[in-house]
């Protein structure tokens, strides 16, 4: 349904140094693409920086892209205002957090009906009923309308957050860390509501997030990016079994193991992630990789279905361990 192809998105650097030129350009988003097909999830992890959200933003047509296409029903999107009144009514968003997704000074049904009302989808006769049905299918009540939201808690504002994307019906959902800010207790869920309504209407979804658990339970495929490229594609039933990328093997050796005797023969990182308006020459993980060898350091690895479905940028990827096996380089 959805498609990006080397899709690239540069910001113009900040301070004394833009004014001179001199200063490379940031790059948030370099060469990405990966697809979508109608009722899919897609996770997209990786660390602060890597261009998460960017990716989300253009896939909205919310910004430009400097170069690439994205297309929607294999139809080329054109670029600026043009691509948001495309994307009207197809694609909807769920925000971070809920205390500032939500206008402090409306009501519920003001809220969840705005976008009818923008894109004419209801009558005004109808709203009503429709606000009715939207908060009943996210676990509220029908009483609620006539609140404000600092009426709820986090996860009732999520709610209604989730009540007011899903609200013209659309068809794809950019959910951007969308449990990130609520109390663990309630992440469960809001996530297992999120699976319910993908299942109901039929929904894509992009799941951006840090939480590499989460995502491996909400989706079916996960993107992993780092410093604006993709490192890897793989299905989520196959995260634990394959031979992953090292930065995919990092990110999974962070999630926390509930047994306090298993012992885990991890790798650890090193380093912080570099500037994206400099990155390293060759692989961009390859200043951190353990590893890395000198063509790492020279030459950028494509990114290579190596079995069906199961995409990987890495020069080192026949050298790698099972997950099962040591993995001391």
């Amino acid at each position: 349904m959805i498609e990006l192809r080397d899709l690239r998105k540069h910001f113009r650097g900040s301070g004394s140094w833009a004014w001179t030129g001199r200063r490379p350009p940031v790059r948030a988003v370099d060469g990405v693409s990966f697809a979508l097909a109608a009722g899919e999830s897609v996770g997209l992890v990786g660390e602060s920086g890597s261009g998460k959200s960017t990716v989300g933003q253009l896939m909205l047509g919310l910004i430009a892209p400097t170069s690439g296409q994205i297309l929607l029903d294999g139809e080329v999107l054109p670029q600026g205002p043009r691509a948001i009144q495309a994307l009207r009514g197809q694609t909807q968003v769920v925000f971070q957090d809920p205390y500032d997704a939500l206008n402090p000074r409306q009501r519920v049904f003001d809220i969840v009906t705005e976008p009818l009302r923008n894109l004419g989808r209801a009558a005004q006769g109808d709203l009503r009923e429709r606000a009715v049905g939207l908060l009943e299918r996210v676990g509220l009540h029908a009483h609620d309308l006539d609140k404000y939201p600092h009426q709820f808690s986090g996860g009732q504002r999520q709610r209604i957050g989730i009540a007011r994307a899903i609200s013209v019906q659309p068809r794809f959902l950019v959910l951007d860390e969308p449990v990130s800010a609520l109390d663990v207790s309630i992440q469960a869920q809001v996530v297992n509501l999120l699976m319910d309504i993908r299942r109901e209407q039929g929904l894509a979804y992009l799941f951006i997030s840090h939480n590499l658990a989460i995502v491996e339970h909400a989706c079916d495929r996960i993107v992993v990016l780092y410093l604006g490229k993709v490192m890897e594609i793989v299905p989520k039933r196959r995260l634990h079994d394959a031979s992953l990328h090292p930065y995919t093997r990092a990110l999974v050796d962070a999630i926390p193991v509930p047994d306090p005797d298993r012992s885990r023969d991890a790798v650890p990182l090193s380093g912080e992630i570099p500037d994206p308006a400099n990155p390293p020459s060759g692989c961009r993980f390859s200043t951190r990789c353990p590893w890395a060898r000198g063509d790492c350091h020279a030459v950028e690895p494509p990114l290579v279905e190596r079995e069906p479905g199961h995409w990987m940028a890495c020069h080192r990827h026949a050298e790698l361990p099972s997950p099962t096996a040591p993995r001391t380089p």
